[in-house]
C-alpha cells in the first residue's frame, strides 16, 4: 500500500479509502444488499492486513448501524491514532428546519450521534454529504469551526457539490477564520467523468483532495459485460445512476476488459489504476475479500499515456445523476 497526505490537512491516508456503505443492518436503511456485522468486521480486519487506513461511512448509512459496526470492528483490531475514520452528515430536515435548529447546532447534533455511533471521541475527517440549499454555509462552518476547536474533528471535507460552491466555502471559511474543506468526495469513475470540467481543475490549484465514490461504477468497471451480482440486480439507485448512458458506456467497458487481457491484470486493478492517476484516494465499495485484492493491486499498476488514451477517448457527456441532479 502507498500512503500520501489527504490535501491540506495533516493526514496520512492510504491511496485506497475503503467505502463503508456495504455494511450494516439489511433492515435498517436503503440497502438490503448489505453485510452483517461479522462478515464486515472480517472485510474491515482484511482492509487493515492489506495496509488500508482510511474507511469511509455515513451516519445515514443503515440507520447508523454501518457506523457502528465499523466503530467496534476498529476498537477490536487497531489503535484508534493508526486509522483514519472519516463520516458524513446530511443537511437539515424539514423538521429540524420547522424546529428552528439552526445549522450550527445542527452539526453538533449529528456529530454528536456519530462518535456515539462510532464509539470515539474524534473523527479525523468530518464531510457535509451533500449541498445544503436550505442552510447558510456560514452556519454550518461556524458548527465545523467549534467541532474542530472542540477536538472531535481533526479536518472537514465536502461531497456532492459544484465546484463554484466549494470555493465560495473556502473563501468564506478564509474570510471568517473557520476551517476549510480540505477534500471533495464526488462522483468520479471512468464512465462519469463531468468532475474533470471545473472540480479537478480547482482541486489541482488549491490542494484539495479528490476522494471521489463510485470508483467502479457500482460494480461496471469492475466485471465484463453479462457477468452480474446481487448488487447489479438489486441497486435500484445505481441502476438509476448508470442505466440511462449504457449504451454509450459499454465500449469504454469494452476497453477495461480489453487492457485487462492484455496485461494479465483484473478489470478492477485497470480502471482504479487510470482513477488513481488523477486523485488522492478513491473510495472504494469492498463486500468481499477479491474487492481489497483488486483495489490494492491497483496503486502498483501503471497504466502507459497511450493506454490512459485509448480508455478516455471514446468518453461522451453525460448528464448529473443521483444527488446532484436531484438538488441542483
Amino acid at each position: 500500500m502507498k500512503y500520501t497526505t489527504l490535501g491540506n490537512s495533516e493526514l496520512k491516508v492510504s491511496r485506497i479509502c475503503m467505502g463503508c456503505m456495504g455494511f450494516g443492518d439489511a433492515g435498517a436503511g436503503q440497502h438490503h444488499w448489505t453485510l452483517d456485522e461479522s462478515a464486515s468486521r472480517a472485510i474491515i480486519r482484511y482492509g487493515l492486513e492489506n495496509g488500508i487506513n482510511f474507511y469511509d461511512t455515513a451516519i445515514v448509512y443503515q440507520g447508523g448501524t454501518s457506523e457502528q459496526y465499523l466503530g467496534r470492528a476498529l476498537r477490536d483490531f487497531v489503535r484508534r491514532e493508526d486509522v483514519v475514520v472519516a463520516t458524513k452528515f446530511p443537511g437539515r430536515s424539514p423538521e429540524e428546519i420547522e424546529a428552528g435548529i439552526s445549522g450550527k447546532d445542527h452539526v453538533r447534533n449529528k456529530l454528536d450521534q456519530s462518535l456515539k455511533n462510532l464509539g470515539m471521541d474524534y473523527v479525523d475527517l468530518y464531510i457535509l454529504h451533500m449541498w445544503d440549499y436550505h442552510t447558510p454555509i456560514e452556519e454550518t462552518l461556524e458548527g465545523l469551526s467549534d467541532a474542530v476547536k472542540a477536538g472531535k474533528v481533526r479536518a472537514i471535507g465536502i461531497s456532492n457539490c459544484y465546484a463554484y460552491q466549494l470555493a465560495k466555502a473556502n473563501a468564506i471559511a478564509e474570510r471568517e477564520g473557520f476551517p476549510k474543506f480540505v477534500s471533495i468526495q464526488g462522483h468520479y469513475n471512468l464512465l462519469f467523468r463531468e468532475e474533470e470540467r471545473e472540480m479537478a481543475r480547482l482541486c489541482k490549484e488549491d490542494n484539495i483532495a479528490m476522494t471521489p465514490y463510485s470508483a467502479l461504477a457500482a460494480g461496471r468497471l469492475s466485471r465484463h459485460p453479462g457477468e452480474t451480482t446481487r448488487r447489479l440486480q438489486e441497486d435500484a439507485y445505481a441502476k438509476y445512476k448508470y442505466g440511462a448512458a449504457a449504451d454509450a458506456d459499454a465500449p469504454i467497458i469494452a476497453r477495461v476488459a480489453e487492457i485487462a487481457e492484455k496485461r494479465g491484470v483484473s478489470m478492477t486493478e485497470v480502471s482504479l489504476a487510470w482513477l488513481l492517476s488523477k486523485v488522492t484516494s478513491p473510495v472504494v465499495g469492498m463486500t468481499k475479500p477479491s474487492h481489497i485484492d483488486g483495489a490494492v493491486k491497483a496503486v502498483e499498476l501503471e497504466l502507459s499515456e497511450e493506454e490512459v488514451r485509448y480508455l478516455e477517448e471514446l468518453y461522451q457527456p453525460h448528464k448529473l445523476v443521483g444527488v446532484m441532479a436531484d438538488n441542483h
